[in-house]
């Protein structure tokens, strides 16, 4: 279950924001930087992330999230400057700020509009804020700048949550450090504490999950 609908519509919009600025920072060789996503530039990270906005708020739903039309998204922005592709960014914020204004709360709790695509719309806002926070980090990492520890991250932690539990991970709770407490598959089993943002990295392959007492099968991605 997705966080509170105006934290998510609120923190979805200023993380595009932020990810745009982010964007117009780079300089040319940090934009064609190689990144811990294999075989991913700088560049090509970012051109998923818009992409995938920009998918989105046109209303290309079909397959999304899939390999194919992820390497379609990342190819169509080839050869544009981090300017360019920010400014993208920015025209999709717009349009998707309008969009999550228009729904009301039975469209919010309603299942994503898209074939394939498990759980609500407002997973699905979530969804697309964790993955612009998880990929501005994939950058930050890239070029050697800190990580920030914004409210994409506790967005971070309920999407994993969710997923989780879709993929019958097993029943747990992830109580990690100065976020709230999030169940995973029912009530019982493993509390799992510690660093939100490492877990957040071992949950998504970029991170030992040894750490914090788990095995691979914690990736999401697997």
């Amino acid at each position: 279950m997705a966080l509170p609908r105006e934290t998510v519509s609120k923190g979805f919009v200023q993380e595009l924001e932020d990810f745009s600025t982010l964007l117009r920072s780079l300089d040319e060789k940090e934009w064609n930087t190689p990144s811990r996503c294999d075989g991913w530039t700088v560049a090509n990270v970012a051109g998923h992330v818009t992409g995938q906005l920009t998918d989105v708020t046109t209303g290309k739903l079909d397959d999304l999230g899939t390999p194919g039309v992820t390497q379609r998204q990342v190819d169509e922005r080839k050869g544009r400057s981090a300017d360019e592709v920010a400014d993208e960014v920015d025209a999709g914020r717009k349009v998707g700020t309008d969009m999550v204004a228009t729904f009301d709360d039975d469209a919010w709790n309603g299942p994503v509009p898209a074939p394939n695509v498990a759980g609500t719309l407002g997973d699905g806002v979530e969804a697309l804020w964790y993955d612009t926070y998880l990929h501005a980090d994939d950058i930050r990492s890239a070029i050697g700048r800190k990580s920030e520890r914004g409210p994409g991250l506790e967005a971070g932690i309920s999407h994993i949550a969710t997923i989780l539990g879709q993929k019958e991970w097993g029943a747990a709770t992830l109580a990690l450090d100065g976020i709230a407490e999030f169940p995973v598959g029912g009530s019982g089993g493993k509390r799992i504490t510690g660093d939100p943002f490492e877990f957040m990295l071992a949950a998504t392959g970029r991170g030992d999950p040894a750490r914090f007492g788990l095995d691979e099968t914690v990736n999401i991605y697997r």
